[in-house]
């Protein structure tokens, strides 16, 4: 399995437990440029939601959330100014979560963070 097709099984994961919660899917891997990219857009009670997800194999050394650094919390802020300003989104109508997943042996381990500060 190859590294994209690994990746898509992740988001996979990450939008069907978004469904579960009523969240409507936008769009998935949206990219602006090299960098600059967004996992999963979807709205919610007419709130647009930017959504980071991060997966791990096992938690044991290093944790999903761990991965979410100051520099990638800058990359995404500017990531959504520029993608709110090109679709003429009130800014006061969005939010950014991050979906944490760590593969256990029968299941997943899917943790939400709503409204994490960027």
């Amino acid at each position: 399995m190859s590294t994209k097709q690994k990746w898509d099984y992740w988001e996979v994961v990450a939008i069907k437990y978004l469904q579960t919660k009523w969240y409507l899917i936008e769009t998935t891997n949206l990219k602006f440029g090299r960098f600059w990219e967004i996992d999963i857009v979807a709205k919610k009670d007419w709130i647009t939601i930017f959504f980071e997800v991060k997966y791990r194999f096992w938690d044991k050394f290093w944790t999903p959330e761990e991965a979410i650094t100051k520099s990638k919390l800058r990359k995404f802020r500017r990531t959504i100014d520029y993608y709110c300003a090109k679709n003429n989104i009130d800014f006061w109508l969005i939010r950014f979560d991050v979906i944490a997943i760590i593969r256990k042996e029968t299941s997943n381990q899917v943790t939400h963070y709503r409204n994490v500060e960027i």
